[in-house]
């Protein structure tokens, strides 16, 4: 029987082995090796590491081949990402010594914190003129406000599709795909989210304007309904040609995400996943989020788990409620097959922030929430507890604490925390989460040093499990 826990291994048993599929043809084109060699060249790297997603990776000895040819640098080809394929993985490149990064295929455009980076998301087919026959069908009236984004795979070809379009619709807006750092603060009416950048120049606002997405359904479209949930969607599909209207009930999904914000409102414990180690930000986010736990009188612990999936996260049963750490794709994660809930930073600050009011507009990307991002908000003086208003959970019935606490005196560093172990005077570090997993009943495999006899090796059986080669003349 499979379960979110623990599957029961069907899947891999029927799986069908075959050939390793061919490379591509056109490496240099799909790969666009040479914009890639002259970046090696340009910055005098000596030593670059390759990231594939998974779906590309049968191309990467042929690329990683080219590329050596042309640059004359070492070049490694990154396996197994540590968290989520669409992220730079800046701690992989680290371990092999890379001085840059050329990440290849779909990716989230989070800025990155140490190793140059050069995004080549790869030209994946589109059929220009059906998109655009898609995109009349969908806007009959030529006075329509659109705003057009696409896939960073279809990027390249948006240019000839904004050609045929803009002359019959004057209204329609491209957006332009920004790769790092944004260069500056946005102007009036720009707007600069999720890697994206287009300036409205019409006065009532975004909510005024539908967006069309060319590219597959996934995150990446998810994200932009959620961030602009004003506005109508449509899509159009270049593997299959179609174009619809997207009928993704948003409402239904803020509803899911605000029901994660009242779980986290009644948590007491607070498990910190950290799903990213590259992504800019993510310590001022980690301290950000301590701090506010801490004022909002909860308990928290700081979790690497890598890629987090419901089999991990169900060890930590004493944590009520998870906050993911990651980038603007990843942080949408479906906690219904795990133990407890997943929020994002933004939705954790729903819930302990008295100053942050919910007003329909929702954030993916953890660094607009740091101080002197576009949407910080500050964390109110502590109150009373006498004078606080008393608060009554949703989902419990029961009375909670909504105010915050006063901030607590400055303390020595942990490590620098040390107490009297024995008569001795034996010194010893004090860590109230390792006083608290002693208390646990279980707490893993104990390796029982020096208490185990020592055996010689004996031969074990042989065979499957389901018919050992001695199994039958035991028996007899």
């Amino acid at each position: 029987m499979a379960t979110a826990f623990s599957p029961d291994g069907q899947a891999a048993l029927r799986r069908a082995l075959g050939p390793a599929p061919a490379p591509r043809g056109d490496i240099d084109g799909c790969y666009e090796t040479g914009r890639a060699a002259a970046f090696v060249r340009g910055g005098g790297f000596r030593k670059v590491a390759l990231q594939f997603p998974d779906q590309l990776l049968q191309d990467a000895a042929a690329v990683a081949a080219r590329l050596e040819a042309e640059s004359g640098a070492e070049v490694s080809v990154l396996g197994d990402t540590t968290y989520g394929s669409c992220c730079v993985d800046e701690v992989a490149a680290e371990h092999v010594g890379a001085e840059a990064v050329l990440h290849y295929g779909p990716a989230c455009l989070s800025p990155c914190r140490k190793l140059p980076v050069l995004h080549i998301f790869g030209q994946q087919p589109l059929d220009v003129g059906r998109c655009a026959e898609v995109f009349r069908e969908l806007y009959p009236e030529r006075q329509s406000c659109v705003v057009v984004l696409s896939d960073v795979v279809y990027a390249y070809a948006m240019g000839e599709l904004e050609q045929q379009l803009c002359p019959e619709y004057p209204n329609v807006i491209f957006s332009q795909v920004v790769c790092g750092e944004l260069p500056g603060p946005a102007l009036p009416g720009e707007v600069q989210q999720l890697g994206r950048r287009f300036r409205v120049e019409a006065g009532g606002g975004l909510q005024d304007w539908a967006m069309f997405y060319v590219g597959a359904e996934g995150l990446a479209l998810t994200n932009f309904m959620l961030t602009w949930n004003r506005c109508p969607f449509s899509s159009f599909d270049p593997a299959t040609g179609q174009g619809r209207r997207e009928t993704l009930n948003v409402n239904r999904a803020l509803m899911r995400r605000l029901y994660l914000v009242e779980r986290a409102r009644d948590a007491h414990v607070v498990g910190i996943l950290v799903g990213t180690l590259g992504v800019a930000g993510y310590l001022e986010v980690l301290q950000h989020l301590r701090q506010l736990l801490r004022r909002a009188g909860k308990r928290s612990y700081t979790l690497a788990v890598g890629k987090p999936n419901p089999a991990k996260l169900a060890n930590f049963p004493e944590v009520d409620i998870f906050v993911l750490v990651a980038c603007a794709q990843n942080s949408l994660l479906d906690s219904s097959d795990f133990y407890r809930p997943v929020v994002t930073p933004y939705e954790l600050e729903l819930a302990c922030n008295p100053a942050r009011e919910w007003t329909g507009n929702y954030l993916t990307d953890f660094r607009d929430l740091l101080p002197g991002a576009c949407a910080h908000v500050e964390l109110p003086p502590a109150v009373p507890a006498a004078e606080a208003v008393p608060d009554v959970s949703l989902i419990t019935g029961e009375m909670r604490a909504a105010h915050l606490c006063d901030p607590p005196a400055t303390q020595l560093p942990p490590s620098t925390s040390l107490a009297c172990r024995d008569q001795t005077r034996a010194l010893a570090e004090i860590s109230p989460a390792a006083s608290f997993l002693e208390s646990r009943s279980w707490r893993g495999l104990e390796q029982q040093l020096g208490k185990t006899p020592v055996s010689k090796a004996v031969q074990g059986r042989r065979g499957i499990a389901i018919a050992y080669e001695e199994e039958g003349r035991e028996q007899s």
